[in-house]
């Protein structure tokens, strides 16, 4: 496998004065997991290169011929004593004809700028050539892709279209440490609107004496010159500095005039928490949800815009901790999004996993199965993630790592947890697993990994987690720490939330959905007569089994007031009101009752969370309803489950389907029939299994 990126001719691949290509370049490479297959070829006078993968082509000068095309040149020589698989070519459309005529590689097209500028496509003719020879195109924005379709009418599925925008690195900020400083950074000329900053600068600093201003760049052709005793001005520095000093910058300003492609540095500024002020410019809006976009652009609406986050701190403070809460564009975050098309661009090719392995597998999974609760559980995920894995066919060795604990606490081992991790060892020289799968066995020593792998090289482990991790859900920080205590010795992590949506990175994590197991979800609500409206159970700890004096949930509030505003709905309630919780045999014959069901998670709605309660729901033949928030309207649509926004809508929603039993019927059935269809355990577990192993699977997956 090979992958071969040719920069643009003379773009300084090099700390000292990189450019938004050469970054973009060098930080996804880094942290790509093709990382060591990645050739990143080049010209450039420059040394401190930002990566070690980096080929500097020398040219030999030719008279009255282009250095560019000599350039090409010698990539391509290279490329025929070197074939790569693939060949990702960025910001010069004009090199594809020259490498297409003289490669078989697939081709990936990276567009920084916008097409209509650049040669190569700036014509109709030449972007439909593009369309018909490049095998991937990846605009740093949709303006820019909007730009590269004008006027062709050709539809867009037929062709590897993908938006994927620059990034930047993450760092906890904290906004106790932010400055009365606003920065400028960029090009001093009047493209990036510099003049406008500047004049509106020095009315702010004269008004507001207290505050500074920072000004990072140059312009060697355009002279603009401001002064202030409160203004400094930079010039050049690198970008590791610009990206440091930037997390006490309270204040960050992009008013560029020019249609600016994406805007790293309005990207930048949000990643360091900045309240960001932009020019509503290509795709600048772009970057970040959250700032104050200037549509008019002149002093006076510059001068308003930085006044207003000067005078009104509340504000301030607002958009900055939004920018960098919702800011989820980093480096791991874009270097997963490329490795994905390079994947869908050489589909048969494996990278990393070069044993081969039989249609049966050896799984050993370590999870807790509930045997001291007498069948209390059985209906659990972690029993029908293994019913996935034995129909699939495979040898599963289970470990009940919680019953192991229970059993073996004495004064020598007070937790149980030296006899579970001893037990795991012996276990896994007697079965010689190829995958060890972890399901919230927090017990499980690193210590006992990393001796399995020194034992097993091959050995392949992964765990999923399925509790909320939600920065405002209940034990954010507990189960924060749970995830991530093994996850550098992983192969893989499998979340039922988002991983992108979350406020820290887990190393190969992936969203799975919460599995529906054909042999559990056996009921069918939606053929019959159910006394009650709406189903809700809730409870406070699995394993207590019972309601715990004093302890309430943000659930109980919005039971609470369905019942206050319409006594009609007949709800079931379990888990609150001196209501005990129910469990096993007894959940399904109460759940049986109900025509509807509500899904509500603890926490705040956080995108494609939610507890296991959602397969007991859709899967049984309730019509269910969640939360807006939680995006399930991704794979689902309305009809097959309801979505809501607030309260009343909700209420709405189910006064409608109470009184409209034909529809409610019909919902109903459609979401338990995709949910069993796509959602389903034999799915998630061949998910697990192919994804942790790098093998083809002939299964689609709607949620990857």
């Amino acid at each position: 496998m090979k992958i071969s990126i040719l920069l643009p001719y003379k773009e300084n691949f090099s700390s000292k004065y990189a450019g938004a290509v050469s970054l973009f370049v060098g930080d996804t490479s880094k942290n790509s997991n093709y990382n060591k297959y990645i050739t990143v070829y080049g010209n450039t006078e420059y040394k401190n290169l930002l990566s070690k993968n980096y080929v500097n082509i020398k040219l030999k000068k030719k008279i009255l011929k282009s250095n560019s095309k000599i350039f090409v040149n010698e990539f391509i020589n290279n490329e025929k004593n070197n074939p790569s698989n693939i060949i990702e070519i960025h910001n010069r459309p004009n090199y594809v004809k020259f490498i297409k005529d003289n490669t078989k590689s697939k081709i990936t097209l990276f567009f920084h700028n916008d097409p209509l500028q650049m040669n190569g496509s700036s014509s109709i003719e030449e972007r439909l050539y593009l369309l018909n020879n490049v095998d991937c195109i990846i605009f740093n924005s949709n303006w820019s892709k909007n730009r590269f379709l004008i006027n062709i009418e050709i539809p867009q599925n037929k062709f590897n279209f993908h938006v994927i925008y620059q990034s930047a690195s993450e760092v906890k900020i904290n906004f106790n440490n932010k400055k009365k400083i606003i920065s400028f950074v960029g090009k001093l000329n009047t493209a990036k609107g510099y003049d406008l900053f500047g004049k509106s600068i020095i009315k702010i600093l004269n008004k507001y004496p207290e505050w500074k201003a920072v000004v990072f760049g140059d312009e060697p052709r355009e002279k603009l010159i401001f002064k202030h005793k409160n203004l400094k001005i930079m010039g050049f520095k690198s970008h590791a500095y610009i990206l440091k000093y930037l997390e006490k910058v309270s204040i960050s300003v992009i008013c560029s005039r020019w249609e600016e492609p994406f805007g790293r540095t309005s990207l930048e500024a949000a990643s360091r928490g900045s309240a960001i002020i932009i020019s509503n410019r290509g795709g600048l809006p772009e970057t970040t949800n959250h700032a104050i976009k200037i549509n008019h652009l002149n002093i006076n609406t510059v001068f308003d815009a930085i006044e207003l986050f000067i005078s009104n701190k509340k504000k301030r403070i607002s958009y900055q901790k939004k920018a960098y809460n919702d800011f989820k564009y980093t480096h791991k975050y874009i270097s997963k999004k490329i490795d994905t098309l390079r994947s869908s661009l050489l589909p048969n090719v494996k990278l990393f996993f070069s044993k081969n392995i039989s249609k049966s597998l050896k799984i050993m999974h370590i999870t807790n199965f509930n045997e001291k609760h007498d069948g209390r559980l059985q209906y659990n995920t972690g029993r029908r993630i293994n019913n996935g894995f034995i129909r699939l066919g495979h040898n599963v060795l289970q470990i009940s790592d919680r019953d192991i604990l229970a059993n073996n606490k004495n004064i020598g081992d007070i937790r149980g947890s030296k006899s579970l991790n001893k037990k795991i060892l012996t276990n896994e020289k007697n079965f010689k697993p190829d995958i060890l799968i972890l399901g919230h066995a927090d017990s499980v020593e690193k210590s006992t990994l990393i001796e399995l792998k020194e034992k097993n090289p091959n050995l392949k482990i992964c765990q999923w987690f399925l509790d909320p991790v939600s920065k405002f859900g209940p034990d954010y920080l507990k189960n924060k720490n749970r995830i991530l205590h093994k996850s550098n010795l992983l192969d893989a992590t499998f979340l039922t939330t988002d991983p992108n949506s979350l406020s820290f990175d887990i190393n190969n994590s992936f969203f799975m959905p919460n599995p529906a197991d054909k042999s559990f979800e056996t009921l069918e609500n939606y053929n019959y007569e159910c006394p009650y409206d709406v189903f809700f159970a809730m409870s406070h700890g699995v394993h207590r089994g019972e309601l715990k004096t004093g302890k309430t949930d943000n659930r109980e509030l919005i039971i609470n007031k369905i019942l206050k505003n319409d006594t009609s709905i007949k709800l079931d309630i379990y888990g609150m009101k001196n209501i005990q919780p129910i469990w096993g045999n007894s959940f399904i014959e109460k759940i049986s009752q109900s025509k509807m069901g509500l899904n509500l998670s603890r926490g705040q709605p956080l995108k494609y969370y939610s507890s296991d309660r959602i397969v007991q729901l859709m899967g049984n033949g309730l019509l269910t309803f969640i939360d807006h928030k939680t995006m399930y309207s991704d794979f689902f649509n309305n009809k097959e489950l309801v979505t809501y926004k607030n309260i009343s809508d909700l209420i709405e929603k189910i006064l409608k389907y109470k009184k409209d039993d034909k529809l409610r019927k019909i919902i109903a059935k459609n979401g338990k029939q995709k949910y069993l269809k796509f959602f389903n355990s034999d799915l998630v577990a061949d998910y697990i299994l192919s994804t942790t192993l790098q093998l083809n699977t002939k299964n689609k997956f709607l949620w990857a």
